[in-house]
C-alpha cells in the first residue's frame, strides 16, 4: 500500500539530490503523489570503482524514466572526492567526519547546480537511509545551500511509512540493491 504522506517544501520548483535508486524509490513517488516534479540530480563521486557508479546511475536513470521524471548526472571525479573529503578523514567511522564532509561535498554541487538551473529548493534522498545521520545530512544541507539563495529542505524521507515503502518498491522494480554507500571505505566497515 502506497502511504499517504502530505509535503509541504519550502519552494516550488525541488531539485532532489540522488544517492541511488532505491533511496530514491518512495522518494520520488512521494514526491509525485503531491504534484511535485523534481528534477533528480545524481550526484555522488564517492562512488569506486567506475562499475559500480555506472550500476547505480544506469540503475537510477532506468527508474526516473519508467516515471517520466528528468534526471542529470554531475561530473564523476573520484580523485578530486578523495582529495577534497577523504584524505586524512579515511580511518573514521560510518557517520562520522568524512561522512559529514561528503554529503557537504555532493549537497553543495547540488546547490550550486540548483542555484545555476532556477530551482529554488533543494533535498536529498540521504535522508531516505537508515545507514545515514540524518543531523549529518542536514547540517550539510543547510551548509550547502549557504550563500546560493536556494532553500534547503530538511525532509524525513523515513517517516509516513515511507521505509516501509522503499523496501517494497526495490523488490517490485527488481533494483540492484548494494549494501554499502559506494565509497572503499564504507564497503570495508
Amino acid at each position: 500500500m502506497k502511504p499517504q504522506v502530505v509535503l509541504n517544501p519550502p519552494g516550488d520548483r525541488v531539485l532532489l539530490h540522488s544517492c541511488c535508486a532505491p533511496c530514491s524509490g518512495a522518494v520520488l513517488e512521494c514526491l509525485l503523489s503531491n504534484g511535485i516534479r523534481p528534477r533528480v540530480f545524481f550526484s555522488n563521486a564517492n562512488i569506486t570503482p567506475t562499475d559500480e557508479y555506472l550500476k547505480r546511475r544506469d540503475e537510477l536513470a532506468r527508474y526516473c524514466d519508467s516515471l517520466g521524471v528528468e534526471w542529470v548526472e554531475d561530473a564523476y571525479d573520484h580523485e578530486l572526492w578523495l582529495r577534497e573529503v577523504a584524505a586524512g578523514r579515511e580511518n573514521a567511522p560510518e557517520r562520522g567526519a568524512r561522512c559529514l564532509e561528503c554529503f557537504r561535498f555532493r549537497l553543495r554541487r547540488a546547490a550550486l547546480y540548483a542555484a545555476s538551473e532556477g530551482f529554488d529548493t533543494l533535498t536529498t534522498t540521504l535522508a531516505s537511509s537508515r545507514w545515514k545521520s540524518l543531523d549529518q545530512v542536514d547540517a550539510a544541507g543547510e551548509s550547502a545551500v549557504a550563500g546560493t539563495g536556494v532553500l534547503w529542505w530538511p525532509q524525513d524521507w523515513r517517516k509516513g511509512g515511507l521505509q516501509p515503502r522503499r523496501s517494497e518498491i526495490i523488490r517490485e522494480q527488481g533494483f540492484y540493491n548494494q549494501l554499502w554507500c559506494g565509497c572503499e571505505y564504507s564497503k570495508n566497515q
